[in-house]
């Protein structure tokens, strides 16, 4: 069980460096607003939800301990931005305020999977 709960770890972070790379490949464009939600975002989100929700269920599995309120955080952050990120994924240029906040979730739920203990 470890082996597949490591693989669905891996798969994860995979996701969380898709939906953090594009936006980091955005931010020149950011500055000079005319930055847009990359479809790479839209499927790291994706695989982020896909692996997390299959995370929780091996882990629960495997009888080990989830903190219920962190992953029910994480999940709502996510939601917000898979939303945005796929109701704006065609639009041309996408706000700068709107485009930051996903950045700014997808590095706060970085820090919370790393930092809430």
């Amino acid at each position: 069980m470890d082996v597949l709960i490591h693989l669905f770890v891996g798969l994860h972070i995979v996701g969380i460096a898709a939906l953090l790379g594009g936006f980091l490949t955005q931010m020149k464009a950011m500055g000079q607003g005319t930055a847009r939600f990359v479809p790479a975002m839209l499927h790291g989100a994706l695989t982020m939800l896909v692996t997390g929700v299959i995370l929780v269920g091996l882990n629960q599995a495997d009888d080990q301990s989830v903190n219920n309120i962190k992953i029910g955080v994480k999940l709502a952050l996510l939601i917000v931005i898979l939303g945005l990120v796929y109701v704006k994924r065609d639009e041309e240029k996408v706000e700068k305020g709107l485009f930051g906040v996903v950045g700014l979730l997808t590095t706060a739920n970085i820090f919370i999977a790393v930092l809430w203990t």
